[in-house]
């Protein structure tokens, strides 16, 4: 629901206007509530249209080309609108609300901004009108393309865009090519592969940006590529056929003075997203999960006392349950029982949704995305007969136009049959979990299961938890692990999932001794508030949050031990707390010191190589609950 607050007037700066016609030495601009970030639009000679971005006058993005590129085969209604355009007119808007998500890294969301759209024509009178929009934040600018209904646009057709990025001189980037990758810190020149987005950068002038898209739905994938002067320009994954109205994703380039101000702003990304469309969502439940990887009717018993005793939400059976997943013959709606396929299982499904069901837990059957492309309109209502609480898709195609569309559509039928979804692979969140919380989580991220190092998991709060939410399958017990298990408990409070998957290759045997993962039985997976302390990509990063009256902080080191000292400012004034610490021991065990903590205490740190420390403060008026 949204409240509104107040009204902020917006700057509009015009000059030499004439006849609905900005000359080409004329510019439109639009700040932000703050005033502190300014957009500016101009149309260069020839009427190619350009922009600028500038934070406290000190510059972001440098003179930059706007605009999409036709179809090469597209018909009369076709056009290049990147030249040849005369500004028609322009409209104003602000906003300043407050809505409340089902569930997020925060318990309520501010939308405020400063709108400016320009529509923009064609000489040729048989051209439909193309818009741009702008929303300016106080922590980014937003933009994007829209052509709205138009009798002589029932095709748009058009291949890439013209938009364009260019840094400041010696600007870097934190780089991957692909969002399940490592990350990499380089000048933006010589890229022989496209950067993944988000893709943060640092300036030389002091500030921090990230480049992100939202609303990615009906609309191929962008990545960006350098060019020689250094300029970032966008590459689209193939062409587009629409029909007006059509909007496309929304451009976002972030702006703050610290990095640790980009995951504390990081809802500007919900924000461009539609509201909630679900009317009902009592269905909807956040939690942790444990995989089972017996694929037996015993081994799925085993895994529910398990998780009966540790607070488990939900167990998973993952790929093979139904067959060999990439076999078209696989098939999803019945468990593959065959022996000559699966000699060492007998997983009864029925009997073992029916016991978790018995327990309070709910099941999340894997399916990949050959099955779900055959058969979801099969599967979605089977399921739900099946008392089956939601799916992971797996190996899903992205990327394209067509695979883009059909992959949302499938997050939507999901919803209408109450199945909640996690989206594994390669894709990534651009803010569809506000329209259709049912997309509980998604992969779109280099997680435990792939034994990345610390350096890369103090990079990750800085770019792809921009996006969203982010599965990092913890591996608690592998002996593959590149990290301390203080590493990962910091990582699990750190790391923003409503679906937390615990242990990934672990059974419940593994845990004889169950000291170390304590602090998993009162994880929330959700958030009222969330507070960046400290923190610089590829070093260290320590994050609070809170749920309710109780404060979790997770600090993370790179691959170096270092030294840090917390401040406990965040806490209420005049509270104690007891702090319970889950430290490294240095002998690869957790170590646990419970202390009494206020809002003056400063705590000192000792982080191993690859370690880390989870705090969970909790009010000194009660005790721990259990």
């Amino acid at each position: 629901m949204l409240t509104t607050r107040r009204l902020i007037m917006i700057t509009l700066l015009m000059s030499g206007w004439l006849s609905g016609v900005i000359k080409a030495a004329d510019s439109l601009g639009v700040t932000s509530p703050n005033g502190k970030l300014q957009f500016s639009f101009f149309i260069q000679t020839g009427g190619s249209p350009t922009y600028t971005i500038t934070y406290q006058q000190k510059l972001v993005i440098d003179r930059s080309a706007l605009g999409i590129l036709r179809n090469s085969n597209g018909d009369s209604s076709s056009a290049d609108w990147n030249s040849a355009l005369r500004v028609l007119k322009t409209e104003t808007r602000s906003q300043d609300t407050i809505w409340k998500p089902i569930y997020s890294e925060r318990s309520a969301i501010v939308d405020q901004f400063n709108e400016l759209i320009i529509s923009l024509g064609k000489p040729d009178p048989k051209l439909p009108t193309m818009q741009v929009i702008v929303r300016v934040y106080d922590a980014g600018v937003a933009f994007r393309y829209f052509f709205p209904e138009d009798m002589r646009a029932q095709i748009l057709e058009f291949d890439q865009e013209a938009t364009q990025f260019r840094l400041p001189a010696d600007s870097e980037a934190f780089f991957t090519d692909h969002a399940q990758g490592n990350y990499s810190r380089r000048p933006i020149s010589g890229w022989k592969k496209g950067a993944e987005l988000p893709l943060t950068l640092t300036l030389k002038n002091g500030l921090w940006v990230s480049i992100l898209q939202a609303e990615q739905t009906n609309y191929p994938r962008m990545r960006l590529y350098t060019e020689a002067d250094g300029t970032l320009v966008s590459r689209l994954f193939g062409g587009v056929t629409e029909a007006s109205p059509f909007a496309t994703p929304w451009r976002v380039v972030m702006v703050v003075e610290k990095p640790t101000k980009l995951l504390e702003n990081n809802d500007i990304v919900l924000n461009l997203n539609p509201a909630n469309q679900l009317t009902e969502t009592g269905w909807i439940r956040p939690g942790r999960v444990m995989r089972e990887i017996t694929l037996s009717t015993e081994g799925a018993k085993k895994v529910v006392d398990f998780a009966v005793d540790q607070n488990i939400d939900f167990i998973h059976f993952d790929a093979g349950w139904y067959g060999h997943e990439y076999e078209i013959a696989s098939d999803a709606a019945k468990v593959d029982v065959d022996p000559r396929r699966n000699p060492k299982k007998d997983l009864n499904l029925p009997e073992a949704i029916r016991y978790a069901t018995s327990k309070g837990k709910g099941v999340i059957l894997y399916v990949n995305h050959r099955a779900l492309e055959r058969q979801l309109d099969t599967l979605l209502p089977l399921y739900r007969r099946w008392g089956v609480a939601g799916i992971k898709f797996g190996f899903v195609q992205t990327g394209s136009h067509r695979w883009t569309v059909w992959l949302h559509e499938a997050v939507k039928k999901a919803a209408q049959y109450q199945l909640m979804v996690n989206i594994h692979d390669e894709y990534s969140p651009t803010g569809f979990s506000r329209t259709f919380p049912n997309l509980m989580t998604q992969e779109g991220i280099r997680g435990n299961e792939e034994f990345p190092d610390a350096t890369h998991n103090t990079i990750l709060p800085f770019t792809r938890f921009l996006a969203g939410a982010a599965d990092y399958t913890y591996c608690f017990n592998d002996k593959r692990l590149k990290n301390t298990k203080g590493h990962q408990l910091a990582l699990s409070i750190i790391n923003y999932s409503p679906w937390q998957y615990l242990y990934w290759y672990d059974k419940p045997e593994s845990y004889t001794s169950r000291a170390d993962i304590e602090l998993w039985k009162f994880l929330p997976t959700t958030w009222d508030d969330t507070r960046v302390l400290e923190g610089l990509p590829g070093e260290y990063i320590s994050v609070a949050r809170r749920k309710g009256d109780e404060w979790y902080v997770g600090c993370v080191t790179n691959n170096d031990a270092r030294n840090r000292t917390l401040s406990l400012h965040f806490l209420p004034d005049n509270k104690e707390y007891h702090g319970d610490l889950y430290e490294d021991n240095g002998q690869g065990k957790v170590r646990k010191r419970t202390l009494i903590l206020t809002r003056q205490t400063v705590l000192p740190l000792t982080l191993l190589s690859k370690g880390g420390v989870a705090i969970r403060l909790y009010p000194a008026r009660r005790s721990a609950p259990h």
